[in-house]
C-alpha cells in the first residue's frame, strides 16, 4: 500500500531533516523552516548540538551501564549517527527497536535496519502516545527481554506532547515493565532561551504543537528516577566532549538528561 506523506503540509521531521542538511523533505517544509530559523537563527545549531548528545548518550549507556537494549521512540529521519551504530559498536550484539509515526520515516525505516550480523534493529510504525500497542508489538516482543535492563530514549520529541499529564502518563507507561537497572533519556525544547521560546511558536503557527520546558519542568518527567550527573542541563552540557564544549550556549535550544530506574 503506498504511503500518503501529504507534502503540502509541513512536518516536524522533514522540517529537523532539512534543517540537519537532509534530503527527506518538501518545499512546504523548507517554506516553513526559513520561517522558523528567521525567529530562530540558531535552530540548526543546537539541532546538531542535540544530534551529538543522543550519540553521547548512547555510548555512556553501552559502554559504561552496559546497556545492550534500545527502545527509541520519536526516532526521526536516519542521520548519521543513528543510535544503533553507536552501540553496536561498542557490543554489536545490542539490540534497537525505532519508533515513529511518521510516514516519511517508515518509508526510509529501511536505512535504519542496517543491524550488525550478531544483533538487531526493528521498526516499528505507532504513535509514542500508543503505548500498550508500543510494549505489546511483536518488534517489541520478539528483541526486547523486560527481565535485562533497558534503554528508553525519547529524544527531541516530548515538545510535541504539550500536556504534562499525557507526558507522565507515556513515560510512566513506558517504564512499568522495566527492571531496575533501566534508564531514561529525554531532550526537549528549554523554556530559558529566547530563540527556543520563539521557535516553539513558531511551529505552533503552523500547526505543529510544541512547548518550550523549564528544568524544573524537564527535571519532573524523570519523577520517580535516580538523575545521573549532571542532572537536566543544555545538552551541549551533557558529558561534553570538545566539539561539544566548543559550542556557545547561546545557541542551544534543548535541555536533557538521562536517568535510572531503582
Amino acid at each position: 500500500m503506498p504511503v500518503d506523506l501529504n507534502t503540502s503540509v509541513p512536518h516536524s521531521a522533514r522540517i529537523y531533516d532539512y534543517l540537519l542538511g537532509g534530503k527527506d523533505n518538501f518545499e512546504a517544509d523548507r517554506t516553513a523552516a526559513a520561517a522558523i530559523v528567521e525567529s530562530s537563527p540558531s535552530l540548526p545549531i543546537s539541532m546538531r548540538a542535540n544530534r551529538q548528545f543522543m550519540a553521547r548518550v548512547a555510548h555512556h549507556l553501552a559502554a559504561e551501564r552496559g546497556i545492550r537494549q534500545f527502545l527509541d521512540i520519536g526516532t526521526g529521519l536516519p542521520t548519521s549517527p543513528n543510535l544503533h551504530e553507536v552501540v553496536q559498536k561498542e557490543d554489536p550484539t545490542s539490540k534497537i527497536v525505532y519508533v515513529d509515526n511518521d510516514p516519511i520515516v517508515l518509508v526510509h525505516a529501511r536505512a535504519l535496519l542496517t543491524s550488525t550480523p550478531q544483533g538487531t534493529t526493528a521498526y516499528l510504525d505507532a504513535d509514542l502516545r500508543d503505548v500498550d500497542k508500543i510494549l505489546a508489538s511483536p518488534e517489541v516482543r520478539d528483541n526486547i527481554d523486560f527481565t535485562r535492563p533497558v534503554s528508553i530514549s525519547l529524544i527531541a520529541v516530548l515538545q510535541f506532547i504539550p500536556d504534562e499529564d499525557e507526558a507522565h502518563r507515556i513515560l510512566d507507561g513506558l517504564l512499568e515493565p522495566c527492571p531496575a537497572g533501566s534508564t531514561l533519556a529525554i531532550s526537549t525544547v528549554t523554556a530559558h532561551n529566547p530563540q527556543a521560546v520563539a521557535a516553539a511558536a513558531a511551529y505552533r503557527a503552523r500547526g505543529i504543537q510544541a512547548i518550550e520546558r523549564t528544568d524544573d519542568e524537564v527535571t519532573a518527567l524523570f519523577r520517580g528516577l535516580d538523575l545521573v550527573d549532571p542532572g537536566v542541563v543544555l545538552v551541549n552540557k551533557w558529558r561534553p566532549d570538545a566539539e561539544a564544549a566548543a559550542i556557545d550556549d547561546t545557541h542551544v535550544q534543548m535541555t536533557g538528561g538521562v536517568a535510572v530506574k531503582n
